[in-house]
């Protein structure tokens, strides 16, 4: 009885192993569909199997495109939309030389944010979130009057020195003039001293002269009257 227990249980031992061994040999020589690959793997090309998941190859497949229809970057992407006239043009703040704009892409609902200097394009930044676009587009305006400082500080400086220019230019052109003045009548003021002198030296002598003069002329009027005593010397005198 015992020896009977036993060899039964050996036989359905080797009938499960049968059957294991019958499975594994059936699923080995089931075939695969063309072009199947099972999750989790991707073909390699040499025959083997990749442990890289199909799921993230395609991701990266999709990362790749993106990365090459944005190669050319934001700012040339947006100096495209302006060229094309495809944007609206919502804000604009301008400091000095500096300027940040707001515009809108209505056909993909984007907003472009802008930065530049002398109209040239320094950061773009592209959003579809308005509230983004708007806090950005704060941002970039405060950032261009921080920038302007020292450009209007400039500005103003150059201006206060060409008007300091100007005034010392005035002054120097005034003070050739009143220098000019000066020379002319200091040399009026000589020929006058001059004249001066010259008619202060023909007056004296006219003086001189008149004096003279007067000196001879009553000697002559002495001697007239001596000769009319003489030649009248005798006559009865006048009444």
């Amino acid at each position: 009885m015992k020896y009977l227990l036993v060899l039964g249980r050996t036989a359905a031992l080797a009938f499960a192993c049968a059957l294991m061994h019958g499975g594994a040999l059936a699923a080995s020589k089931t075939p695969s569909a063309p072009g199947a690959v099972r999750s989790g793997a991707v073909s390699d090309p040499q025959g083997g199997v990749d442990a890289t998941d199909d799921s993230a190859s395609a991701a990266g497949l999709d990362m790749n495109a993106g990365a090459g229809a944005s190669s050319q970057g934001d700012v040339a992407d947006l100096m495209q939309l302006i060229h094309d006239g495809g944007l609206t043009e919502m804000r604009t703040t301008y400091n000095g030389g500096y300027g940040a704009s707001m515009f809108f892409h209505a056909t993909s609902m984007t907003f472009y944010v802008a930065l530049f200097q002398d109209k040239h394009f320094w950061r773009v930044i592209r959003t579809s979130d308005q509230a983004r676009a708007e806090a950005v587009y704060a941002g970039f305006a405060r950032q261009t009057a921080q920038l302007a400082e020292v450009e209007i500080r400039r500005t103003q400086l150059q201006a206060q020195k060409a008007s300091i220019e100007r005034v010392i230019g005035e002054s120097e052109a005034r003070a050739q003039r009143l220098q000019a003045d000066i020379e002319v009548a200091r040399a009026q003021e000589a020929k006058v001293a001059d004249y001066q002198r010259q008619t202060q030296d023909e007056t004296l002598a006219l003086r001189d002269e008149k004096e003279k003069a007067q000196a001879q002329l009553r000697v002559l009027q002495q001697q007239v009257l001596q000769l009319q005593r003489q030649a009248e010397a005798g006559l009865p005198s006048n009444r």
